[in-house]
């Protein structure tokens, strides 16, 4: 019996990459596919920026929210509950 895990490469994922996703009520786009885990990278399209600290913990700008969002659950044996989810907003083109 084959997993989820079994079934993806980076490559594939990677292809997720600019596409529109509802996220916990918030429009966001894929920005970054993460080899460990694996993990989707989701920043907020909405504006609502939050303060970035710099290395020393002061504050100096403003950027958009984003959120890690694991692929598969800790045992890389299923989908995680949370990529399975999101919401795709719009249509999927492939070329």
């Amino acid at each position: 019996m084959s997993t989820p895990a079994s079934n993806i490469t980076i490559d594939r994922l990677r292809g997720l990459i600019g596409i529109r996703v509802e996220y916990d009520g918030s429009a966001c786009e894929i920005i970054e596919v993460l080899e460990d885990g694996p993990s989707l990278i989701l920043q907020d399209c909405e504006d609502r920026p939050t303060i970035q600290a710099d290395q020393y913990g002061e504050a100096h700008r403003r950027v958009p929210t984003t959120r890690t969002v694991p692929i598969l659950c800790p045992d890389q044996h299923d989908w995680s509950p949370t990529f399975l989810g999101l919401n795709l907003l719009g249509d999927i083109s492939t070329s």
